[in-house]
């Protein structure tokens, strides 16, 4: 018998993990991530992957196994993480899926739109055109190009500015376009149970706060220190994460070791205030929301059917 799927979501730091480790225990299940940065190798402390001892307790898959100089995207992932409930099926095991993707998540319920990915050499281009005309010359370009997507995006988005204009440059057809095609469907027929967490913001962000302390204390400083050593390019997603950039500008001494903390505690809270709000307008069904810390629940009131 397919059992259904189970998706613990919810924002960064509220113990979405713990709760995911009591479920595979009681469901005899296996445990998949689903979160954009704990795919990555390098990455460990400032990513909170699970523990060695927690994955030796319990299968995890899709952590820790993407080397950084890789650009992973969500195509990727849903492809990846629909071979592995392929085989729990199989098996008739649980499939876990933990995270605060909420994108991710999306796409793997709902259907991928088709784009064909875009090369390195039209990033570094698009990159290197917005950084010699400026932001505003640039969004002309890409009003001239692709207004309605452009329309539907905050100006002030350099990524998302440049993905307009890179998907042109490539395929010479808008995003919008690709956006209005046929999508790729990954799951079919799958029951799904998925559970969201979202409790109160302020306490959120201090359990960020003092994990962020935590992460320097456990050697989050080295785990940069070396990550810089492999001289990745600037703009791939794991020079990003949370941290990287605040503990380089610490390691390169253009930032204090409290300056250091207190940005990298700002860009996190920032963080968890778009993920509560991605969450929360998100038009994803079967969602069963909790207004409380995982832990804070009874794993009674979860129906697994």
């Amino acid at each position: 018998m397919i059992k259904p799927l189970i998706f613990i979501v919810g924002p960064t730091a509220i113990g979405k993990s713990a709760l995911a480790i009591k479920l595979a225990e009681k469901l005899n299940g296996e445990i998949i991530n689903a979160d954009s940065m704990q795919v990555y190798l390098n990455l460990n402390i400032l990513t909170a992957r699970p523990s060695k001892k927690d994955q030796k307790l319990i299968p995890h898959h899709l952590y820790g196994y993407i080397d950084g100089s890789i650009r992973y995207n969500v195509a990727s992932w849903c492809n990846d993480i629909n071979n592995i409930i392929k085989k729990n099926n199989k098996r008739g095991v649980y499939s876990i899926i933990v995270g605060g993707t909420g994108m991710y998540v999306d796409k793997l319920l709902n259907g991928l739109v088709q784009i064909p990915s875009i090369p390195e050499s039209i990033k570094k281009k698009s990159e290197k055109l917005l950084l010699e005309i400026g932001i505003n010359n640039f969004i002309d370009k890409v009003k001239n190009i692709d207004e309605k997507s452009l329309n539907k995006i905050s100006k002030n988005d350099s990524s998302r500015l440049r993905r307009i204009w890179e998907v042109y440059e490539y395929t010479h057809k808008t995003l919008n376009y690709w956006l209005e095609s046929k999508n790729i469907n990954f799951l079919s027929n799958q029951e799904y149970q998925l559970y969201l967490f979202t409790p109160d913001r302020k306490k959120i962000y201090n359990r960020v706060n003092q994990r962020f302390i935590n992460m320097i204390d456990s050697g989050a400083i080295d785990e940069v220190k070396k990550l810089n050593t492999l001289d990745f390019d600037k703009s791939l997603p794991i020079m990003r994460a949370h941290g990287v950039p605040e503990i380089s500008n610490y390691l390169c001494g253009k930032a204090t070791l409290e300056e250091c903390i207190h940005k990298g505690q700002q860009v996190t809270r920032n963080y968890v205030k778009r993920q509560l709000t991605w969450w929360r307008t998100s038009s994803l069904e079967n969602l069963k929301c909790f207004d409380q810390f995982p832990s804070e629940i009874d794993t009674k009131l979860l129906n697994f059917s």
